[in-house]
């Protein structure tokens, strides 16, 4: 019998204001000021989880970390691991190499103290590490982190690295990058990772996808949603352009069912142990 690959599921923890195509809606000094919805729908994560005995990897917000420590400490409470999202969600490509080191270092800073565990992992906000900012690679291992998740190889208009590898590979410091899972057609890569893609296409074409990862390629794939993105509830911000609205409302109200489906469908797990041990 064939061994069935076990895939890499991760959690972007940030709250709806915190999503960069809203941020001119919602300024950083502002946002003690917004009521958080981010507890409610990361529990409701953690028991979807649970109901599927499937572990994952929580890239968490620093400023999230701070204001909700027991949030925090559940999601390692409950097996998963707890990886950093930077403190502020800040584009790692808009900051300086120190505004950048002093960002990831405060995060890894926060999330460990509170929590007690080592913080192995780092995913920039937007997967902004890409051809303009190499040296974000540095900054990190500097900081003492081992592996990033923050380069995608595909073209998008706000980010994308479409000529990196498709699979992890470790960068010439040291440092391991995993990028979240594409499928290679017609002579480009597509997204098969999850993220708007997953609410926006059909299921069975994310299923698809998945599938081709692991019995083409015989690789783990690494998915990622965000907690936001299973509340249908959520405000609506007004003045948002219609592509905005597009990209961050769409089909939320099937979120939680597509994801009943892929947790149902494959065998999920946490980066650490999905990816590490291979280098």
């Amino acid at each position: 019998m064939t061994e069935v690959l076990c895939n890499a599921l991760t959690i972007d923890v940030e709250d709806y204001f915190q999503v960069s195509a809203l941020a001119p809606h919602f300024p950083r000094a502002s946002w003690d000021q917004v009521p958080c919805r981010i507890e409610a729908n990361v529990d409701r994560v953690l028991a979807l989880l649970h109901e599927h005995g499937a572990k994952a990897t929580f890239f968490t917000l620093g400023w999230i970390a701070e204001r909700y420590p027991k949030l925090v400490r559940l999601i390692v409470m409950e097996g998963h691991e707890l990886a950093s999202h930077g403190y502020a969600h800040e584009r790692a490509s808009v900051q300086t190499p120190d505004a950048f080191c002093a960002d990831v270092t405060l995060a890894k800073a926060v999330l460990e103290d509170i929590a007690g565990v080592a913080v192995k992992g780092y995913r920039a906000p937007s997967f902004s590490i890409g051809s303009s900012n190499p040296w974000a690679h540095d900054e990190l291992l500097e900081a003492g982190y081992a592996y990033s998740s923050s380069v995608y190889p595909i073209v998008h208009d706000h980010y994308g690295m479409p000529d990196a590898p498709r699979f992890a590979w470790r960068l010439p410091n040291g440092l391991i990058e995993i990028p979240v899972s594409t499928v290679r057609r017609f002579g480009r890569n597509w997204p098969a990772g999850g993220g708007g893609y997953f609410r926006l296409l059909p299921y069975r074409v994310s299923h698809w996808a998945i599938e081709s990862v692991n019995r083409r390629d015989q690789r783990s794939a690494i998915f990622y949603f965000h907690p936001w993105e299973i509340d249908p509830d959520q405000p609506r911000v007004k003045g948002a352009s219609a592509k905005s609205r597009f990209r961050h409302y769409l089909n939320l109200n099937r979120m939680e069912r597509r994801l009943r489906c892929l947790l149902g469908d494959f065998r999920w797990g946490r980066v650490d142990e999905t990816f590490l041990s291979g280098f």
